[in-house]
């Protein structure tokens, strides 16, 4: 499954419950400029069997935010296996790791994205490699939403396109109407998280009607 570059996508993030993928995802038409991601915080507690259950209900790209930080190889393998399409990878991780992650990502046709959260200066990481990434993630944390002087650091798009082809992915407490902002600054995904009236982050919250909401963001993406 390949995406085409020059062109622009959402990315609807589920860090819950299987049962909120179970209600939400069902509403969501396939789209191609649509990828569904199995968060942190839902890997962590279904594993797998969580990446497996949105490979079920999605048949589109689905990423898996794994946040590798050791041991690439064996865990883009078994997340491949679960039918992930595209894996994270920390950017604070070694050069070894990040190099193993991304060859392996190629061999198994699988995209690489690597995730610059508490990255200072992602160019400089990424110089090194013998192995590109597919994807850069610019990534304000979930805690770092609750700091009102934290920023998504847009000025980091144009300093790795200077050097880099690649896919570039923002994440920070994106809402809906914001997404226009991030293309507008060069990003080329736009990751909007599902939350709960409970949660302290920004995102879409799970009770919206994703059949009308979703089509609504996607004018804002373009063809």
């Amino acid at each position: 499954m390949s995406l085409q570059p020059n062109k622009r996508f959402i990315q609807i993030a589920f860090n819950g419950t299987m049962h909120q993928v179970r209600k939400v995802l069902p509403q969501i038409k396939y789209d191609s400029r649509i990828l569904i991601e199995a968060g942190t915080p839902y890997i962590k507690q279904y594993g797998m069997d969580g990446v497996r259950l949105i490979r079920n209900l999605w048949k589109g790209l689905v990423v898996a935010d794994l946040k590798v930080t050791d041991g690439a190889v064996g865990e883009v393998q078994f997340t491949a296996q679960a039918g992930a399409n595209a894996v994270t990878v920390m950017g604070s991780a070694p050069v070894e790791t990040l190099d193993f992650f991304n060859e392996f990502c190629a061999r198994l046709k699988i995209y690489s994205m690597i995730d610059m959260l508490g990255v200072v200066n992602p160019l400089r990481k990424l110089q090194p490699l013998r192995h590109k990434p597919d994807f850069v993630v610019i990534h304000k944390g979930r805690d770092e939403e609750t700091n009102v002087r934290s920023i998504i650091r847009y000025k980091d798009i144009s300093k790795v396109r200077s050097k880099h082809d690649t896919f570039i992915s923002v994440a920070g407490g994106i809402l809906p109407d914001q997404v226009r902002t991030a293309y507008f600054n060069g990003a080329d995904v736009a990751i909007l998280n599902v939350v709960t009236n409970a949660d302290q982050n920004d995102g879409i919250l799970e009770t919206s009607n994703f059949r009308t909401l979703v089509p609504i963001i996607l004018n804002e993406v373009g063809e």
